[in-house]
């Protein structure tokens, strides 16, 4: 174990990120190679004369952002593979990484995927698995996933799940092609402003997406029962892209008005501010189809979601997915069903939960005070920030201006069918809260001459 020499400024403050920018530097300058193990987070704290919390807060941070790596009994190492020329093989804008913030406002941070817990799940799963269970298998799923999952959602989700009402799928947008494969409507109404990216999705299922206009308690009811659809694609926990939480009222709107509702449960795990509300599909079990993922939580790439829905209409999906791929990967879902199990799941999201509730404040107070014009709109959660612009701003430009810096940033122009004031999407989860505040400088002087003063 490798003594270390962390300088400390106590009237600074913030001991814990001090203690990760040092730990960081002397990682990124070959000073603690890969493999190195670090002092138990005790005896660090008492060398450095702070609490142990600090510390661990600090190891966590560096266990996020792939520089350490923590295994239970075997201590914390640095990671393999993390060298200095790796990041000067980075191109750098103006002193931001541009690569490192990702492509899309919804995309979670994969540095802090849980490689060894996932490894111990893949690892678990091949040294137990029946060799005859790698055969073709049920195309709902396997079973194992399915239970765990029917678990889950009951207990974190207030969904009114069962197994046999599961479907493993290949992440939210093939749930939502088959469910409207099986649902068969000519016309599907959603919110206005939506996803650009699931326009093109229904109309590839063949399905014309009618818009309802949005405000900040969800969807307008009424408009949606005016234009006569009677199947609908909801995100009441975290509206994309307003980032608002389909209020109680209107929640009870939608269940009285009676239609099929296809609910996209996108990020509702990332909640900061309380628990998140349970999902609509608990409400009306019978009309309201589930369909999540762990894109948001976990990684895109891993390409495993599932849809929830009545047991016949479980079983047409079960049926669809059958005669169009034979169903997912079995390890893969094995794996998830082990994480799922043996609680690793719970206790990633629980530390990716603070980490990502540092960045969006660390992101919202940096605007705040170098962009007061700008107001951040929508409930503390998710992995995006909804940034409603003065009338005379240039959405397009910020975006642009955004993403020359590597935010990940979307103008809400396009996301809209009908007329709206000037927004901004932008993601913060790839952004370390240390850099906020110089990636909201960086963007305020490139946008001083699209701001009218």
């Amino acid at each position: 174990m490798t003594d270390l020499h962390v300088r400390l400024d106590r009237h600074k403050g913030g001991l814990a990120a001090q203690i990760a920018a040092e730990l960081r530097s002397s990682i990124r300058d070959g000073r603690l190679a890969p493999g190195t193990r670090l002092p138990a987070s005790r005896d660090l704290a008492a060398d450095l004369a702070v609490s142990r919390g600090v510390v661990v807060e600090a190891y966590e941070q560096l266990v996020a952002e792939g520089f350490l790596v923590s295994r239970v009994g075997k201590g914390t190492h640095v990671a393999a593979g993390v060298t200095a020329p790796r990041e000067q093989a980075e191109p750098r804008q103006d002193g931001v990484c541009a690569p490192f913030y990702g492509h899309r406002p919804t995309s979670p941070d994969l540095s802090g995927f849980p490689r060894e817990r996932w490894l111990a799940s893949v690892r678990h799963v091949l040294a137990t698995l029946p060799s005859g269970a790698l055969d073709y298998g049920d195309p709902g799923g396997v079973p194992e996933l399915r239970e765990e999952l029917a678990g889950y959602l009951r207990r974190v989700r207030a969904a009114d799940v069962r197994p046999e009402n599961l479907v493993i799928v290949g992440g939210v947008a093939q749930g939502l092609s088959l469910s409207l494969l099986v649902l068969g409507p000519d016309r599907l109404a959603i919110e206005d402003p939506s996803s650009p990216r699931q326009v093109p999705l229904l109309r590839r299922a063949g399905v014309e997406p009618v818009p309802v206009p949005s405000d900040e308690a969800g969807i307008n009811v009424k408009a949606l029962a005016a234009t006569g659809a009677r199947t609908v694609l909801l995100t009441p926990a975290h509206h994309f892209p307003t980032g608002v939480v389909l209020s109680p009222g209107r929640r009870a709107e939608i269940i009285e008005w009676g239609g099929t509702v296809l609910e996209d449960d996108y990020d509702a795990e990332f909640r900061f501010d309380r628990d998140p509300v349970g999902c609509l599909q608990g409400l009306a079990p019978d009309r309201v189809i589930l369909a999540g993922s762990v894109s948001k939580s976990l990684a895109p790439g891993l390409r495993l979601g599932w849809v929830a829905g009545p047991e016949g209409f479980a079983a047409a999906i079960r049926q669809a997915r059958g005669e169009l791929d034979l169903g997912s990967p079995v390890i893969e879902q094995y794996a998830l069903a082990h994480f799922l199990r043996t609680g690793a799941y719970d206790r990633h999201l629980r530390r990716t939960r603070r980490e990502y509730r540092r960045r969006r404040d660390a992101l919202v107070t940096a605007l705040r005070e170098q962009l007061p014009e700008v107001r951040v709109r929508g409930i503390e959660a998710g992995l995006h920030v909804y940034l409603e612009l003065p009338e005379d701003w240039d959405e397009l430009a910020m975006a642009q201006a955004a993403q020359s810096l590597g935010l990940a940033a979307e103008p809400v122009g396009p996301m809209r069918f009908g007329p709206g004031p000037p927004a901004l999407v932008a993601g913060f989860a790839r952004v370390p809260a240390h850099r906020a505040a110089e990636a909201v400088r960086q963007l305020k002087v490139r946008m001083s001459g699209h701001i009218s003063r």
